[in-house]
């Protein structure tokens, strides 16, 4: 086996898993987007991390964070609107603290150089929910 097929195994099983974690999610033939709540999640660890009020760049992490919190419902198929905001609001409000307390523990319980962390896993969690977005638009299905 080459290294390019190694790689494309690893992309079939990552693809694998995520339609069977789709597939245990989907509650009456509709689908739950996860990926989104994880990309909504590690945003709102990082604006809790990043939090300096008036700011320009906290303003368009606000704008970002709501964006995202609204918008994944109109592309489901999710039924009572503000059950769906409240969930998403709550998650929000776990990861802000979180954020938050993950700001005070560094340089003293966690190093500093942690400080990266919740923006590289916004960025991995990013990518891979555009993968499976785009992989959910691109799939063959048998015509009806």
């Amino acid at each position: 086996m080459n290294n390019f097929q190694i790689k494309e195994n690893r992309v079939e099983t990552i693809m694998k898993t995520l339609e069977r974690i789709e597939e245990k999610n989907a509650v009456n033939g509709k689908i739950f987007g996860i990926e989104t709540t994880f990309v909504l999640f590690f945003l709102a660890v990082e604006f809790g991390r990043t939090t300096k009020f008036f700011a320009l760049d906290a303003i368009f992490l606000a704008a970002t964070l709501s964006i995202l919190i609204v918008v994944p419902y109109f592309f489901s198929d999710e039924r009572g609107f503000g059950n769906w905001v409240f969930g998403r609001i709550v998650i929000v409000g776990f990861a802000l603290l979180l954020g938050a307390m993950f700001k005070q523990s560094l340089g003293t319980l966690l190093p500093e150089a942690f400080r990266i962390l919740p923006l590289t896993l916004l960025i991995l969690a990013a990518m891979i929910s555009c993968y499976v977005q785009f992989y959910g638009f691109l799939k063959l299905r048998p015509a009806k």
